[in-house]
């Protein structure tokens, strides 16, 4: 008698957990989602990490850092998108922005977490179709695409758009067959 070896249903691949950082000095927004492989996109959790109760600027960077350790113990993200840092016409405030975003980048990678970056224009892009879209537009789209009602905090939901271009990008690569790098420009320079 010939024995029949069982029919094996394939293992349904987990959802990969993006967390996404607006870096700020003051307020650095985050936003984690869960992206399946066929590129649903869920929510998982967002809020800001409020910096300026600390005494000083070192300490709001180590708020930061503290608070983003937190986050990645207890939601144990896969990848991280981090939005790029714009420039401003003040230096001061552009280089405490620039702190803010390397202490987010160490405190990730740190994790041994890959991170991506993205630039405004290319969030902008990838939630409503145009570069130059405003904030709210790119608020509204976040809650549209992720369920979520009422009107979300501006840092919170700009984590969010940067996860959920993240989250675009990987499915783009999955349904392409190449790297992520490859589906979507330049994105291979800004992996760490």
């Amino acid at each position: 008698m010939a024995l029949s070896s069982p029919v094996c249903a394939p293992h349904p691949v987990s959802p990969v957990r993006i967390l996404g950082v607006d870096p700020g000095s003051q307020r650095t927004g985050v936003g984690i989602v869960d992206v399946t492989s066929d590129g649903r996109v869920m929510h998982v959790h967002h809020q800001p990490l409020v910096l300026l109760d600390a005494e000083s600027f070192p300490l709001r960077l180590r708020k930061l850092l503290e608070g983003l350790w937190a986050l990645i113990e207890q939601y144990a993200p896969d990848e991280v998108a981090v939005e790029q840092v714009f420039l401003s016409n003040n230096a001061m405030s552009a280089l405490k922005l620039g702190q803010a975003r390397g202490a987010a980048v160490a405190a990730c990678v740190a994790r041994d977490l890959p991170v991506s970056e993205y630039a405004a224009k290319e969030i902008k892009l990838a939630l409503v179709g145009s570069g130059s879209a405003d904030k709210r537009q790119v608020q509204h789209m976040v809650g549209v695409m992720l369920g979520l009602s009422g009107r979300l905090q501006a840092d919170a939901a700009d984590a969010l758009a940067v996860a959920i271009t993240h989250a675009h990008v990987r499915a783009s690569a999955n349904r392409l067959g190449v790297a992520e790098r490859l589906a979507w420009g330049r994105k291979g320079r800004g992996r760490r």
